[in-house]
């Protein structure tokens, strides 16, 4: 029962968090729908955007300084997983191969995580910047 206790408010703030960021991507996507047989523009773009807001989440709650225990499970385990989504980057990818548009496939299978990597370090970099120009 004391790991219940302990875990049990991470758990909720986790599944909330979730909810909400998974609303946020699925409204992405009634906003920005995909054509059929079309580049997941949406996937891509949201996927980027998350790891972005990963890497200040990240570098703000790390050097700026100490948050509360629960705001990382919720807004990067919780919102920010629920609105970045790596299983619509491979049903995206299937539904290509499937079509036969193999090239497509490949590039986006390619430059999703190269999309993201680079977001997420831009945007941690560009956090470092404006937190050390701001205590200068």
């Amino acid at each position: 029962m004391t790991a219940w206790r302990a875990q049990g408010p991470v758990v909720a703030v986790v599944a909330a968090g979730g909810a909400l960021g998974a609303s946020a991507r699925y409204g992405a996507s009634l906003l920005w729908p995909t054509a059929a047989g079309g580049f997941p523009w949406t996937t891509l773009c949201v996927n980027a955007a998350g790891c972005a807001l990963i890497g200040v989440l990240m570098v703000v709650i790390t050097e700026l300084g100490s948050a509360h225990r629960l705001v990382r499970p919720f807004l990067g385990t919780g919102v920010l997983g629920g609105f970045t989504t790596f299983s619509a980057y491979a049903a995206d990818v299937r539904q290509l191969l499937v079509g036969g548009r193999t090239p497509t496939a490949l590039a986006y299978l390619a430059l999703t995580p190269a999309a993201a990597l680079v977001a997420v370090a831009t945007a941690a970099w560009l956090t470092r910047r404006v937190l050390a120009w701001r205590q200068a």
